[in-house]
C-alpha cells in the first residue's frame, strides 16, 4: 500500500507535470500561450495551474478563451468514481467548508470573462451518473444546452439543476448557467508516466533537453518545486527561455527534422498540441462532429473523405517525408493509410498515443511481437467477409450481435487475436503493427480468391497506427466498409459504418 508521504510526493509531481505540459507551449509558436503560472495567487481552488492566451483561443462555445484556470486532483489509484452530487460536497476536493461548485462560483466572480475553469482528476465520472452524459467529448466543457433542456425539476436534468441551484442559493436556472459557463471536467486524466512521456516529447519538439527513460528521477518535477520556492512560478516565453539557458536545458541545435509535422483531428483532447504541426498543416474536422459522433448533416463518404484526401494530397506535395499525428477516428486512420500507401512514395512516421504517452511509430522501428492467431468460421450463406481484429479489446461479441441485428450478408468471419488475450500494449510499435497489418491483408487476399468483389467489413480494436498501416494494404482488402464503435457509450452503443473503400 502506498504510504501517505509517497502519495503526497506523487501528487506534487503530478501537479508539476500538468504545469510543464502547459508551460512548454510557451515555446510553441502555434499555441497562443503567453503566460503559465504554477500555484497562482487565485482564484482560490482553480489556481494550481493558470494558462493565459493572446490572442484568445476558440473552444466549443461561441466565445474565445483568454485564460484557463486548473484545479488538479491526483489519486494514487484509478478506481475512484464521482458524480454530480460530489460537486456540492467539500470533502470531495479535500476541503472543510467550500464545495467545488462554491469555489467555481467565486472564481467566476473574480476571473476575467470568458475563461475556462478546469477540474482535472485521475478519477472517472461514474458511467451510470447523469454527469457522464453532460461532458463534451470535444473539449470536456459541460453541455449546457443538454443540462438546461427546458424540463422541470422532476426530470433527470432538472434534478441536477435543482441540486446545484439550491446548494449555491441561486434564484433561477439562468443564474446557475452563468456559474457553469466555461466549466470543464477532465476525468481519467493521464498517469504520471504518460505525462512524463508527453513532456519529453514536447520538450524535444520545442528544443529543450529530455530526460532519459532509464533515470529514476525526472528533472522537471523538482525544478517546478524549486522555482516556486524562489517565487519564480509565473512564466512568459522570454522568462522560460532565460530559465532554460540558466539551467542548461537548451538542447544542442541539430539539423532540421526532414519530416514535416502534420495532424488530422476529428476530436480534441488534453494532449492535442504535442506535435508542433502548424495550423496550415493541420486538418481540423471537429466542426463535423458533436463530441465523437458525426453530425446528422454530415456524411462520412461525401463530406469527411474528400477533406481528408485533399489535405493529405497537399501535404504529400509539400514533403515526401511526413510525421503524422492522428487525433482522429479509426476510420480516418485507415483512410489516411489508403492515401499515403506504400506506392505513394511518401515516408510516414506516426505519433501513436497510448497509456505510456506519445511515441513515434515507424514501419522500420525494429519493434517485434506476437503474430495474430487466425480463425476462419462460417457465418451464413452470404458472400461478404467480416474481419475482426481484437488487439486492445475483444470485438467478437459485439460484432456478432451487430451482424445479426443488421442482417449483413456475411458468409465468413475472419478473426485475428493474440493467444495471450487483448491488451492496450499488445502491439509494441510500428514494425510490429506493419507485420500484423500485412498478415491480416494476406489472409483476406486468400479468402477472396474465388470472389474478388466480396465486400470486406472491418471491425477493429487496434491502435490507429496499425489501422494506418492496414489502410496502406487497402488494395488487397477492397471493396471494404470500415466500422466505428461507440466506445463512449453515449450514442447507439454499437457499430456504425463509415467509409466504403473501393
Amino acid at each position: 500500500m502506498v504510504d501517505a508521504i509517497t502519495a503526497s510526493w506523487h501528487g506534487n509531481n503530478y501537479q508539476s507535470r500538468v504545469f510543464w505540459q502547459n508551460a512548454l507551449n510557451l515555446l510553441d509558436d502555434t499555441a497562443c500561450v503567453v503566460e503559465v503560472t504554477f500555484e497562482a495567487n487565485g482564484p482560490k481552488a482553480f489556481d494550481d495551474v493558470v494558462v493565459k492566451y493572446d490572442p484568445p483561443v476558440p473552444r466549443s462555445g461561441p466565445d474565445r478563451i483568454h485564460a484557463d484556470y486548473h484545479q488538479v486532483k491526483y489519486h494514487v489509484d484509478r478506481g475512484g468514481h464521482f458524480g454530480y452530487q460530489d460537486f456540492i460536497d467539500p470533502a470531495f476536493i479535500g476541503a472543510a467548508s467550500f464545495s467545488l461548485l462554491e469555489r467555481l462560483r467565486d472564481a467566476q466572480a473574480t476571473a476575467p470573462a470568458p475563461s475556462l475553469f478546469t477540474f482535472l482528476t485521475t478519477y472517472r465520472v461514474l458511467p451510470t451518473d447523469p454527469l457522464a452524459t453532460l461532458i463534451s467529448g470535444n473539449d470536456h466543457t459541460l453541455l449546457l444546452e443538454r443540462l438546461f433542456d427546458g424540463t422541470t425539476d422532476r426530470s433527470k436534468m432538472g434534478k441536477i439543476r435543482k441540486c446545484w441551484r439550491e446548494h449555491l442559493g441561486l434564484a433561477d436556472d439562468e443564474a446557475l448557467r452563468m456559474v457553469l459557463r466555461g466549466f470543464r471536467v477532465i476525468d481519467g486524466h493521464r498517469s504520471l508516466d504518460e505525462l512524463r512521456s508527453e513532456i519529453n516529447l514536447k520538450a524535444k519538439v520545442v528544443g529543450l533537453l529530455t530526460c532519459n527513460a532509464a533515470d529514476s528521477d525526472f528533472r522537471y518535477d523538482e525544478l517546478a518545486r524549486q522555482l516556486k520556492s524562489r517565487r519564480l512560478n509565473a512564466f512568459t516565453r522570454e522568462a522560460l527561455l532565460t530559465l532554460a539557458r540558466d539551467e542548461g536545458l537548451l538542447a544542442e541545435v541539430r539539423p532540421a527534422d526532414p519530416y514535416l509535422p502534420i495532424a488530422i483531428r476529428s476530436f480534441l483532447g488534453p494532449a492535442s498540441d504535442l506535435t508542433g504541426a502548424l495550423p496550415g498543416n493541420t486538418l481540423l474536422l471537429t466542426d463535423a462532429f458533436r463530441q465523437r459522433y458525426l453530425e446528422d448533416s454530415q456524411s462520412w463518404q461525401s463530406d469527411i473523405r474528400p477533406r481528408v484526401e485533399a489535405f493529405l494530397a497537399v501535404a504529400a506535395k509539400q514533403s515526401r517525408k511526413l510525421c503524422l499525428t492522428l487525433d482522429a477516428h479509426a476510420s480516418i486512420a485507415f483512410l489516411a493509410g489508403s492515401v499515403l500507401n506504400v506506392k505513394s512514395g511518401v515516408d510516414v512516421h506516426l505519433i501513436q498515443k497510448g497509456r505510456v504517452g506519445a511515441r513515434m511509430w515507424r514501419a522500420d522501428d525494429g519493434s517485434t511481437g506476437a503474430r495474430f492467431a487466425e480463425r476462419m468460421s462460417p457465418q451464413g450463406t452470404g458472400r461478404d467477409i467480416a474481419v475482426l481484429m481484437s488487439a486492445a479489446q475483444d470485438v467478437e461479441p459485439q460484432v456478432r450481435q451487430y451482424i445479426s441485428s443488421h442482417a449483413l450478408d456475411i458468409g465468413t468471419l475472419l478473426s485475428f487475436s493474440f493467444e495471450s488475450g487483448p491488451g492496450q500494449q499488445s502491439i509494441t510499435g510500428g514494425e510490429h503493427a506493419t507485420a500484423l497489418a500485412e498478415q491480416v491483408a494476406n489472409a483476406i487476399r486468400r479468402s477472396k480468391v474465388e470472389d474478388p468483389n466480396a465486400i470486406v467489413h472491418v471491425f477493429a480494436s487496434v491502435p490507429n497506427a496499425m489501422l494506418f498501416f492496414f489502410g496502406q494494404q487497402h488494395q488487397a482488402v477492397a471493396p471494404c466498409i470500415i466500422y466505428e464503435f461507440d466506445f463512449d457509450r453515449r450514442g447507439n452503443k454499437s457499430y456504425q459504418p463509415s467509409f466504403l473503400m473501393d
